[in-house]
């Protein structure tokens, strides 16, 4: 005997309302076809190789006279931030009277292959940052760094202190030795050099295998298990498809960053001991003295929240805001809180510093 009693009416009644869902989710899946994402009118005011940088449509008359630079990571693409109405970072800082740009990677081709860090942050970022100062009539602009994509951002302020006003960073690695965190045990003990050669452009399938299995019941089981919950409201179906259309559109990583970044950054923890060395120059984040928004999730399974935390010890400056916010790394940018809360309090900070 169960020690529960399941009624035959009861458990036929879950069978038709599950083959319900089922049937009009179907339809609404053909309805649906390719999701639409990215859905804040931008232009494309520069390019080079494979990256695009795009100036999002301001929507107020007088927006910030200092425009914000978002780099995004190399290992996802960037329209988390503006994955669609409702559910954009950017529209809201736009709202907020933010003049924003964005720097989309791209996806890195086999002749791409020997990109290094230098190429990244002293190259591509550098000369993105040049032409905002120049759209602009500026000396400096402010620069918002994401995951990986702040990291970066905090090499380029060391190494150019000059050009930045306002250094803000979200969900950002710094101290890659903290404990805690299933990604920086596994990369640590990746064998990068014969990946490497193996592939020379390290799959974008492998990373996100990688970041799957770092919670592989919630990310792979409970996920599609809630999915047929929702199938038969296309709205919600929608915002389910364009998530799982971001999650699975992983760029090809450069094989000689990949290198570097896993060797230097994960394995070597060289961006805190101020080891990092860029165009033959350290990286020495003292260098940074301009004032630092720094954000970081609390329930971030990617990168610990003390690996994020821990930058206010290792900066030169005297104003550094550390904010936490309640979530996961990706709810920062899509959770309902986030869109009542992170664009007003981030745009009221830069107004108070520009």
């Amino acid at each position: 005997m169960f020690p529960f009693e399941i009624r035959p009416e009861d458990a036929m009644a879950e069978i038709v309302e599950l083959n319900r869902k089922v049937l009009k989710g179907i339809d609404s899946i053909v309805d649906v076809r390719d999701v639409d994402v990215s859905p804040t009118p931008k232009e494309v005011v520069y390019k080079e190789d494979e990256l695009v940088l795009y100036h999002f449509e301001p929507k107020v008359k007088r927006p910030c006279k200092v425009p914000i630079l978002i780099v995004y990571a190399l290992v996802n693409r960037p329209y988390m931030v503006d994955l669609q109405e409702g559910r954009s970072m950017v529209s809201n800082l736009l709202k907020q009277g933010m003049d924003v740009y964005l720097i989309d990677w791209g996806y890195p081709d086999p002749f791409e292959r020997y990109l290094n860090l230098d190429d990244y942050v002293n190259g591509y970022i550098d000369t993105c940052v040049d032409v905002l100062r120049r759209r602009h009539g500026l000396d400096q602009i402010n620069l918002l760094g994401i995951c990986q994509g702040g990291t970066m951002s905090l090499c380029y302020t060391s190494l150019h202190p000059e050009k930045i006003k306002n250094l803000i960073t979200m969900v950002t690695p710094v101290d890659f030795h903290v404990k805690g965190g299933l990604l920086n045990v596994w990369a640590r003990s990746l064998d990068v050099d014969t990946m490497v050669e193996a592939f020379g452009n390290v799959p974008g399938e492998f990373m996100n295998f990688g970041f799957l299995m770092l919670k592989p019941l919630q990310l792979m089981v409970q996920k599609y298990l809630g999915f047929v919950s929702l199938m038969d409201d296309e709205n919600n179906l929608k915002s389910f498809l364009r998530m799982e259309k971001w999650i699975f559109d992983s760029p090809d990583q450069a094989g000689e960053a990949f290198r570097q970044f896993i060797k230097d950054f994960f394995q070597g923890n060289k961006l805190v001991k101020g080891e990092v060395e860029l165009g033959g120059k350290k990286v020495d984040l003292k260098n940074i003295t301009m004032p630092v928004f720094n954000l970081y999730a609390t329930e971030d399974h990617l990168v610990p929240p003390a690996s994020s935390m821990s930058l206010e010890k290792f900066v030169g400056s005297t104003d550094v805001t550390t904010v936490p916010f309640p979530g996961g790394h990706i709810g920062i940018y899509v959770s309902s809180r986030s869109q009542k809360e992170l664009a007003p309090a981030l745009a009221k900070w830069v107004k108070d510093r520009v």
